[in-house]
């Protein structure tokens, strides 16, 4: 046992630090990363946090399908890092792939501030209350393909990063147990900065300067983003990619498959376990077995048809390590919680869409002179999400540890939990203040104004974009960790992907939800619950409490999921300064139980 751990440490050392005598990777990389995060997320949140007023006055399209188109694109962005994650994974490395995906993305983003600065590659604008010219084929081709190439490059970007940046931190290490949720808590916070300024400053000088300028800083700032990350290049830990983590699970599926008639072993001991092979995908310790969905360890039966001799290397289509195995039970058994997170997505993508919309018909004026644009409302959803990660880890870790004895004081699903609830509370406060703002409106005459000032104030709008900031602290960080976690230890981009993807399918729902609520709610007299121009005249309070009732019942699924949930289980392999004879020690744990 000795012997293997020594094993498992050396080839650990030469897959991160290559043949560097000096360690790599640890606290040192953070600014490189950070810095390129601030830079990149300035750059992604400065290019769409006001898209909709783009789409809306500079292209005139009707609310509900620029409303659609982003919340499509947003799907698409999240969507393809299952192609990114895939790429880094099997033969790229996450480093080259958030490099050359970042490339993609600013051709992108230059694209689009080209026709943002060029008048031919946009309509006319409006001339008074006249019928507002809409963005020809050619001029929405542009948009598309500049968005396409923005989805594209998050596919890179968005799988890889987080990930690469949680790779600095040695799991063998004792002294580390820590840093990495730590490192989630820091990542989300200068995340949440970049959002700051860019919904702040960027944001007014898309609305007041122009868009020009107001697109072609978050291209510069992109362009920075990778000059930052390459520049820590011969710091990092670069994990070498140990293949395609799809087709092992395939492997795995087919194996199980050839074997379903065999009779299960009476000894899980007796299922095939090769260190040899599963060593590059193990640095940190391999995954041990499990009694759960007990069909899948059909694959790791030996058999006089596989013809195993003695350190040969069996064929993966017919006969699987119990590492593999569990690999997939792993993928599995994340599935239920991570598709949870979906509706919070869904209620969340409204603030970009409709609590915009309502922003815009509000008083937000601070001075006479000056107002807050309607596109930096959401730096009040920013401002509640810093201020919630700041009291959590620094106050509300501590007061938790003393009663739970857990590092981080509460675990994920917890975490997680606590998001949801939040979320529930935002949506049903967002319908009782789109209430009170049309009661305004009727009160004043109003109604058939779309485009007059409410006399309400923009004050009354930031309890909703505030407690969804709250819940993204709470619920989207510990969905982060959930999946970096859980997720087999070769497969942590194809993971983050995975968060990503709920993501998409969350803007997706958003898309068809506003679909089918304005197709089935509209009526014979043109009233609607989400009418194209004038909210005034519609119920987006219902559409508001609909999200609510779905929420709560994806709470009901999400307590569930959590109470059943099985958590992985790995061996970890790490060496330790004992009085002892034997400095290397392998230990088994549950690795979420208590490093969280």
């Amino acid at each position: 046992m000795e012997e293997k751990s020594k094993n498992k440490i050396s080839e650990e050392e030469k897959q991160f630090h290559g043949s560097s005598s000096r360690p790599k990777g640890g606290l040192i990389t953070m600014p490189f990363i950070f810095a390129n995060e601030i830079c990149e997320k300035l750059a992604v949140v400065g290019f769409h946090a006001n898209m909709i007023s783009y789409l809306t006055t500079q292209l005139h399209l009707p609310l509900t399908k620029a409303a659609n188109t982003l919340t499509n694109f947003s799907g698409t962005s999240s969507l393809t890092p299952l192609l990114g994650a895939f790429v880094a994974d099997s033969f790229a490395g996450r480093f080259w792939t958030i490099t050359f995906a970042s490339i993609i993305y600013q051709i992108g983003m230059t694209l689009l501030t080209i026709s943002a600065i060029i008048p031919t590659l946009r309509p006319p604008p409006c001339k008074g209350e006249e019928l507002c010219v809409v963005a020809d084929t050619a001029q929405l081709g542009i948009l598309y393909i500049a968005l396409l190439l923005g989805a594209l490059g998050s596919g890179g970007i968005r799988p890889c990063v987080v990930a690469f940046g949680a790779d600095q931190f040695d799991e063998s290490d004792p002294k580390q147990t820590t840093k990495t949720w730590n490192y989630f808590n820091g990542y989300y916070f200068c995340m949440g900065a970049a959002n700051l300024v860019a919904v702040t400053v960027l944001v007014y000088i898309q609305d007041n300067v122009g868009w020009g300028l107001g697109l072609g800083i978050p291209t510069v700032a992109m362009f920075l983003s990778v000059i930052a990350f390459v520049g820590g290049f011969r710091l990092y830990r670069h994990l070498i990619p140990s293949g395609s983590p799809f087709t092992r699970l395939i492997q795995v599926a087919v194996s199980a498959f050839r074997k379903r008639k065999l009779r299960m072993v009476s000894d899980p001991t007796l299922l095939y376990t090769n260190d040899e092979i599963d060593a590059p995908i193990s640095l940190g310790g391999n995954l041990t077995h499990t009694k759960h969905m007990s069909f899948l360890d059909k694959a790791a039966i030996v058999t006089d048809e596989d013809n195993l001799k003695p350190g040969q290397i069996p064929n993966l289509w017919k006969l699987n390590t119990v590492h593999r195995v569990e690999e997939l039970k792993s993928v599995i058994r994340m599935g239920p919680i991570g598709a949870s997170g979906i509706l919070l997505i869904t209620a969340y993508a409204q603030q970009g869409t409709f609590s915009l919309q309502q922003a815009k018909t509000t008083n937000r004026h601070l001075t006479k002179s000056f107002q807050i644009p309607a596109g930096s409302m959401s730096v009040f959803t920013t401002v509640a999400m810093l201020s919630t990660i700041i009291f959590y880890d620094r106050f509300l870790v501590k007061i938790a540890r003393k009663f739970t004895g857990l590092e981080r004081g509460i675990t994920f699903l917890h975490r997680m939990g606590v998001g949801f609830v939040i979320s529930i509370i935002a949506t049903l406060v967002a319908g009782f203040v789109e209430i009170k703002r049309k009661h305004v409106a009727i009160e004043h005459g109003l109604l058939d104004k779309p485009h007059t000032m409410v006399p309400i104030s923009f004050l009354w709008l930031i309890p909703q974009y505030s407690l969804h900031g709250v819940a993204e602290a709470f619920m989207s960080i510990g969905h982060l960790e959930f999946f970096y976690d859980q997720a087999p230890e070769s497969m942590r981009s194809t993971a983050m992907a995975l968060f990503w993807m709920a993501i998409s399918i969350g803007n997706y729902v958003s898309t068809l939800l506003v679909t089918l609520v304005h197709k089935f709610s509209a009526k014979s007299d043109g009233s609607n619950w989400l009418p194209d121009n004038n909210l005034n005249r519609g119920k987006l309070e219902y559409f508001y409490w609909l999200i609510t009732l779905l929420q709560v019942v994806n709470l009901v699924y999400y307590l569930w999921c959590a109470k059943i949930y099985t958590y992985k289980p790995v061996q970890v392999y790490h060496s330790k300064e004992v009085n002892s004879p034997f400095k290397d020690e392998l230990e088994l744990f549950n690795r979420s139980l208590v490093d969280a």
